[in-house]
């Protein structure tokens, strides 16, 4: 089968388009995929930039969001059949095998269904997105109906599903975004107020706009400049829950307004065998179709590229200001 193999730990041009030995299924609950399309993340430049996130050795293959055809199951796989349409978040990090390849064999347990819906392209740039947007709005964030969330970067992946996630819970959000074209992007996903971040102060902004309040959950997408200054725009009591390392931080103000900080890190289920959470994870799919073929969910696709030029993919996400998801296709899909 063709593949994008990581031959090594470095830049771009280490991925590698090559034929390899296609997997087979080797256990009774394993489902063989035929995969039609991969979501590029953040992370898989990440692992490829500073190595694999298992103590494996090369070569690997990246990629954990996928969406493709079932061809063939496990005498003992019960929830699919072939022939099924399914998405998944699985491997890509250094020891499973991930979504960069024509196929993949993976437990049904860390499978579901596709929203009817959506094409292959579309699922393929899901699962990852959601399920870090619900993690940190409902789960770290405890988001209620009523309530005010700034949500950071809302044109990125992350951000443009966590304003609809937002929205479908009744909150009101608040989006910060760096150019008028992200700004038309967001306000047609439902965001309230816009913040254009190289022309205005977001703090200032967001204390305006909730009355001197702040807002009452800040999503930190973006890093430690952001986390810190986040901090003058939380509210009393409020939440403050970031995706990536804050570094070193004062953090006396966020305790005179006695702020819970967290983090969210969707992969720590598949970097530490949390089956329970994996679980949480996959049934977050399931509800997000439900949501989706009811028309309240979309995902925004900006760029589409066959499986061969993912060494230019990669050069596009660390470039920066992607709105929405990049997918690598395998056939037309």
């Amino acid at each position: 089968m063709k593949a994008i193999v990581m031959t090594a730990v470095g830049a771009a041009e280490v991925l590698k388009f090559q034929d390899i030995a296609e997997p087979e299924i080797t256990s009774a609950t394993q489902v063989k995929i035929k995969v039609q399309a991969a979501g590029v993340n953040p992370v898989d430049t990440k692992v490829r930039q500073h190595g694999l996130l298992f103590n494996e050795a090369l070569p690997a293959i990246l990629g954990c969001d996928g969406a493709g055809v079932v061809v063939a199951i496990g005498a003992d796989v019960s929830q699919f059949k072939v022939g099924d349409k399914v998405w998944f978040c699985h491997g890509g990090l250094g020891r499973e095998p991930g979504s960069y390849a024509e196929y993949n064999v993976i437990e049904q347990r860390w499978l579901s269904l596709s929203p009817q819906s959506f094409s292959f392209v579309e699922a393929a740039a899901a699962p990852l997105v959601l399920i870090t947007a619900w993690g940190a709005l409902f789960e770290r964030g405890g988001l209620q109906a009523g309530q005010t969330v700034l949500i950071h970067a809302g044109a990125g992946g992350v951000g443009h599903v966590a304003i609809q996630l937002a929205k479908l819970k009744g909150a009101r959000v608040i989006t910060t975004v760096s150019s008028e074209q992200k700004a038309d992007f967001v306000r047609g996903l439902g965001a309230d107020e816009v913040i254009n971040y190289k022309d205005t102060d977001f703090v200032t902004a967001v204390n305006e706009l909730t009355l001197g309040k702040g807002a009452d959950l800040v999503f930190d997408t973006v890093g430690a400049e952001v986390f810190k200054a986040s901090i003058a725009a939380t509210a009393h009591y409020g939440r403050l829950i970031t995706l990536l390392d804050p570094g070193q931080q004062n953090l006396t103000e966020a305790r005179l307004r006695n702020l819970l900080l967290g983090f969210e890190l969707m992969l720590t289920p598949m970097l530490r065998d949390l089956t329970t959470a994996r679980d949480q994870h996959v049934d977050i799919l399931k509800q997000c179709a439900l949501w989706i073929d009811q028309g309240l969910l979309k995902l925004h696709v900006s760029k589409v590229l066959p499986l061969e030029l993912a060494i230019e993919a990669h050069q596009l996400i660390e470039a920066g200001h992607t709105i929405g998801k990049m997918v690598l296709t395998h056939s037309t899909s």
